[in-house]
């Protein structure tokens, strides 16, 4: 299935130019190191997957207004914090292939950036008096923290379980993705049952989202080498979880010890990938992904008709079938 973000996006084209107008000028400052810094952010550019899910989602119930804007601002500027402060925390080198902010300067601006951005998002908020939208975001962000303080936790003891998972990935991944259908809704909808019916849908596609990106680093996909980056870091993901489940028990002994091996050959990267392939990690992960993934079709089609849907609906594809 070879669907481009761009056709499902044109809808909405104008909105998103708009939006990136909004966001550069929210994150401008007259601190000459900060405004450095927000201009090389600017340069890393992502699918906007989230921004595109809050405007597709208040599109449901109404017209794209100026309270979705807001509401896609506050969400990109919570993302991208977080994602600056997890690049501190795992010492990642680089991002969206520009090398990270804190290799650059260090952790200190990448931190204070992440900072900044934050209360940015606060800022916009209380000067547009969305305290709605405010309160919806808060909770994702409280949720996101405890998602990776759950991760480091699980990590440190290596005991990572099927139920943890997907607990940790609803709270790290997915509670941000329902919070931007839920802003959405919010933004054109005063319908309480709407708001809880979208984040719950978001919650879904969040969680086909995450696994897709766990999926993705076992792939042998055509367009580039996957970098195996949970693998050299020792993440025990959904694949590998399933595969465990699938394989004997010596097998299963054998690698999960090569798993947590600190540092790893290629070929013995290469022989956990093969183990996760033939005994079924992927395929099974693939049939997770697709079961969230439809639960969030029908939950959506439940709410709105198959026309107005269909953007979101296609955006679903998008996510669980693309390549990178």
């Amino acid at each position: 299935m070879d669907i481009k973000l761009s056709d499902i996006t044109s809808i909405i084209e104008n909105d998103l130019i708009d939006f990136r107008a909004f966001f550069k000028g929210t994150i401008k400052s007259d601190v000459p190191l900060l405004d450095i810094l927000t201009r090389y952010l600017m340069k890393q550019k992502g699918k906007e997957v989230r921004p595109i899910l809050v405007f597709l989602s208040a599109q449901l119930f109404g017209s794209i207004n100026h309270r979705s804007m807001v509401a896609a601002t506050m969400i990109e500027l919570l993302h991208t914090a977080t994602l600056l402060h997890d690049d501190v925390v795992d010492k990642a080198h680089s991002r969206r292939g520009f090398v990270s902010i804190h290799n650059i300067w260090n952790n200190k601006a990448a931190i204070l950036l992440g900072d900044f951005l934050l209360s940015k998002g606060l800022l916009i908020a209380l000067e547009n008096n969305e305290h709605t939208l405010l309160e919806v975001q808060s909770r994702a962000v409280q949720k996101m923290s405890e998602g990776e303080l759950r991760q480091l936790k699980t990590a440190g003891l290596f005991n990572m379980t099927e139920e943890r998972y997907y607990q940790i990935i609803e709270e790290k991944t997915a509670s941000l993705i329902a919070t931007c259908c839920e802003c959405g809704a919010v933004s054109t909808t005063d319908d309480p049952e709407i708001h809880t019916k979208m984040y719950n849908i978001g919650k879904q596609i969040g969680m086909a989202f995450q696994i897709k990106d766990d999926l993705l680093d076992y792939s042998e996909n055509e367009i580039g080498k996957p970098k195996r980056n949970d693998i050299v870091e020792r993440k025990v993901t959904l694949p590998f979880i399933k595969a465990l489940q699938n394989a004997n028990k010596s097998d299963a002994r054998l690698y999960k010890k090569l798993m947590k091996k600190r540092k790893k050959s290629s070929s013995e990267v290469q022989q956990i990938v093969d183990f996760v392939s033939t005994n079924n990690g992927i395929s099974h992960a693939e049939e997770i992904m697709l079961e969230y993934a439809t639960k969030a079709k029908n939950e959506l089609c439940d709410i709105a008709s198959p026309t107005s849907a269909g953007p979101v609906l296609q955006l679903i594809d998008f996510i669980t079938h693309r390549s990178k």
